[in-house]
C-alpha cells in the first residue's frame, strides 16, 4: 500500500519536472558572488540551476587547481543537460573559458542568457 502511493507521488513529480528547464551558469569564477546572487533569482524565476561549485580564482583550496581540466570537462557535460546557459558577464568580461562554453553551447543549440542583458531588462519591467 505505502509503496503504491509514492509511485503515484513520484509519478506526480515526473509530470510537474516537465514545467521546468534547466539552466547552467557560466562565467569567470572570479564572480563568486555574482553566481550566488543570479542562482537564486534564476531559481525564482522557475529555472532549475546548475552552478561550478569550485571557484578556482577566490578559493584556496589547492584541489580546485590539480582538477581543472576535470572540472572543465564536467561543466561541458553541465551544458549538455541545460536548455540554455546564463552568462556571468559581468562589467562586459568574458574570458577564454567562458568563450569556449559559450561557442560549445551556440554548437549544441542552447538558449545563451547573458547576465548583462538580464539586468537591463529588469531595470525596465515596472512591477
Amino acid at each position: 500500500m505505502g509503496l503504491e502511493r509514492n509511485v503515484k507521488r513520484v509519478k506526480k513529480f515526473i509530470v510537474c519536472e516537465a514545467m521546468f528547464e534547466v539552466i547552467t551558469m557560466c562565467g569567470s569564477t572570479k564572480f563568486k558572488d555574482e553566481f550566488w546572487y543570479w542562482a537564486k533569482e534564476l531559481s525564482l524565476d522557475g529555472w532549475i540551476v546548475i552552478m561550478p561549485y569550485c571557484f578556482g580564482h577566490v578559493d584556496s583550496d589547492k584541489r580546485i587547481n590539480e582538477k581543472k581540466y576535470d572540472l572543465d570537462v564536467m561543466h561541458f557535460h553541465k551544458i549538455d543537460m541545460s536548455n540554455a546557459i546564463f552568462v556571468v558577464d559581468k562589467n562586459g568580461y568574458i574570458g577564454d573559458s567562458t568563450t569556449r562554453e559559450i561557442v560549445y553551447a551556440k554548437h549544441r543549440g542552447k538558449q545563451i542568457l547573458y547576465m548583462s542583458k538580464e539586468i537591463e531588462r529588469r531595470k525596465n519591467v515596472r512591477i
